[in-house]
């Protein structure tokens, strides 16, 4: 495909299909993110979202259709995607029993890095989540909030250009949630493409600039924001900014 740099869209799929035995997962979906930007997945628990990102990880293959990221194919061009992407949420894969340091370093090594540069990207990383303090501790004594933080960190050791976060917020007390807001609009600003999967409407707000909705496997909604607002009727806009909550906006779009 020539140079990869040139890619408009770091995520782009085609009619994505995924059955689980007489379960479609997913109905065909057709998603894109240009590089640089934020895309924000939003759907109930079961929509697909799951899938979609495992898809995009290279962990699962799709029974039709097809998705690349920056311009290399999930499924024939396996090998590249995987050294694109960063994972986080329920792929993390923090050991509670070891520091954050020796977290880091191990997945450094893991991804190939010299114990020396292991040990360097770990403390630069460290520095940048703002967890020095907590460097040396083991990670199930860290709060919610600098756990989230470490999977983030950890998700960023191999300098990813493109990053699937997957509810990261879930469960965090309001300063944490925006704190990892910070750090991702962070990663944002230094040219990674974030797809974002999320249940609560402020967070997409927040962060995306695009958003697709999905809806028992298929996109029923995408656009921004503003055209998502649009297909409300003016009542349920302000419900929905008031309680900003995904199933308010969904229901409003599909329920009725």
């Amino acid at each position: 495909m020539g140079d990869m740099e040139d890619v408009t869209y770091a995520i782009e799929t085609h009619g994505l299909v995924k059955r689980f035995g007489k379960t479609t997962a997913l109905a065909g979906v057709d998603l894109t993110a240009r590089t640089g930007s934020v895309l924000g997945l939003l759907g109930p628990n079961g929509a697909g979202k799951t899938t979609a990102v495992r898809i995009l990880a290279t962990l699962l293959r799709p029974d039709g259709g097809s998705a690349t990221v920056s311009g290399y194919d999930v499924v024939r061009d396996a090998h590249q995607v995987r050294q694109l992407i960063g994972l986080t949420g329920q792929y993390a894969s923090v050991d509670e029993g070891l520091s954050g340091t020796n977290n880091l370093i191990m997945i450094g090594r893991l991804l190939g890095l010299s114990r020396k540069d292991a040990r360097a990207r770990a403390g630069e990383l460290l520095t940048r989540f703002e967890l020095t303090d907590a460097a040396g501790r083991a990670a199930k004594t860290y709060s919610g909030g600098m756990r989230r933080r470490l999977d983030l960190a950890a998700s960023l050791v191999g300098r990813p250009r493109v990053l699937y976060l997957d509810e990261p917020t879930t469960g965090l007390d309001p300063h944490s949630r925006n704190e990892v807001w910070g750090m991702i609009r962070q990663l944002v600003t230094d040219g990674t493409t974030v797809l974002l999967t999320t249940q609560y409407l402020d967070e997409a707000e927040q962060l995306a600039d695009r958003i697709a909705i999905l809806h028992q496997g298929r996109i029923i909604v995408n656009g921004t924001l503003a055209d998502l607002k649009q297909l409300l009727p003016p009542a349920k806009v302000e419900y929905v900014e008031k309680q900003p909550s995904l199933e308010d906006v969904f229901f409003a779009v599909v329920g009725n």
